[in-house]
């Protein structure tokens, strides 16, 4: 479908209230690419195809309230609507217990504690000051990696060209005080990063900034996709300890 035959689609929807299944067909792939870079694992009793099937609520959601007129591509639109989406239907699948959010919370509180004392977070200190033995550390960090976060500088390679998720975002106009803020904010999350261990800065920019799926991820550090989602949850625990004590500075 070339652009013009897109924009005549959303004409025809946005006069006629028309239209709006060949939209759907138009925009099906992009759920699939919200799933494939969402690290979540389908609850017991779901597949990968309920997920997508979530991703359609949020879809139609996007198509329903967007406004060509304001200038938005569609896709960036429609992402974070449809990543929402998921998220609230595994929500209600409670696919994330009570238990394991503790044990997500633990780890976290533990990171914050051990870097607050040694300036540096290793996994044996870890699994001492828990209690735990490896195999419940994996599954913690597993757990922890279901907590998606994105980055505002990150790409959607799309029908449009590469477009950032930044651009999801309202302008309303910001100050140069906010620029300045936001700069700020940008170049701490830079230090952050540049303090996590060899393999979890890799993890993260190949899957943040390098667009790759956690399968890829495995390939290229040769490990197995469970262990890469492993590796994925330690990483965003100890990125988010370390921002944690930089704000308490």
């Amino acid at each position: 479908m070339t652009s013009e035959e897109e924009k005549k689609l959303w004409e025809d929807y946005t006069r006629t209230g028309l239209g709006r299944d060949d939209l759907v067909v138009k925009y099906l792939p992009l759920i699939k690419y919200v799933v494939s870079r969402m690290a979540v694992t389908p609850p017991q009793g779901l597949d990968y195809e309920d997920i997508l099937s979530f991703g359609v609520f949020g879809l139609l959601d996007a198509i329903d309230k967007f406004d060509p007129s304001k200038g938005f591509v569609f896709q960036t639109y429609a992402i974070p609507r449809i990543r929402g989406a998921i998220l609230d239907e595994l929500r209600k699948c409670d696919w994330y217990s009570r238990s394991a959010r503790e044990k997500v919370q633990k780890l976290n509180k533990t990171m914050e504690k051990i870097l607050r004392d040694k300036g540096e977070i290793r996994d044996e200190w870890i699994m001492a000051e828990m209690g735990i033995d490896q195999d419940e550390y994996y599954e913690i960090q597993d757990l922890a990696s279901r907590g998606y976060i994105t980055s505002l500088d990150d790409t959607t390679p799309l029908d449009d060209g590469e477009v950032s998720i930044e651009a999801t975002l309202a302008d309303d106009r910001e100050s140069i005080e906010d620029r300045m803020d936001e700069e700020v904010e940008r170049q701490e999350l830079a230090d952050a990063l540049a303090q996590l261990p060899d393999r979890e800065r890799t993890m993260l920019s190949l899957y943040y900034y390098e667009g790759l799926n956690l399968k890829e991820i495995g390939q290229v550090l040769g490990v197995t996709e469970s262990r890469v989602s492993q590796i994925h949850g330690k990483a965003l625990s100890m990125l988010r300890a370390i921002m944690k004590e930089k704000m308490n500075l």
